[in-house]
């Protein structure tokens, strides 16, 4: 039993910037993710334990949802004034978080499967805790 809900999205601005990407909260504060994405013909798995958030673009990648996956520490109310959703999984659970988005748990791992052409737009995986973080951008394959 989660201690957390699950919560929708809200559209936010996106800036894709030569240093990384930055996401404006809707209670005004922003989040900026370091570095350029590794590209990713192949769904991402993260390493275990980190904080993962999943982020989709508009078309026009000026706008986007982000979704945090197995946050348990950010309250419901913080991120619904924020307009970052969430979704809880168990082991072994899947769950679409966006049309062509997919994430699923095992352990202490979390898997992203997407298809921008589905998605219409560029999906990132962002993996984080207090040593560092990663990113990943999910590629259609060649």
């Amino acid at each position: 039993m989660s201690l957390r809900n699950d919560i929708a999205p809200d559209s936010l601005p996106v800036s894709l910037q030569a240093e990384g990407v930055e996401v404006e909260y809707a209670d005004g504060r922003s989040v900026f993710y370091h570095g350029v994405p590794e590209k990713s013909a192949e769904p991402v798995t993260t390493p275990p334990g980190k904080d993962v958030h999943v982020l989709v673009t508009d078309p026009t990648q000026t706008e986007g949802v982000i979704v945090y996956v197995n946050d348990r520490k950010t309250s419901d109310e913080i991120l619904e004034d924020s307009g970052v959703g969430r979704v809880i999984l168990d082991a072994g659970e899947e769950t679409t978080v966006f049309p062509g988005v997919d994430v699923s748990v095992d352990s202490y791992r979390v898997t992203v499967d997407g298809d921008p052409e589905a998605a219409r737009g560029r999906v990132f995986v962002f993996a984080e805790d207090g040593l560092g973080e990663q990113s990943w951008e999910l590629v259609a394959e060649e």
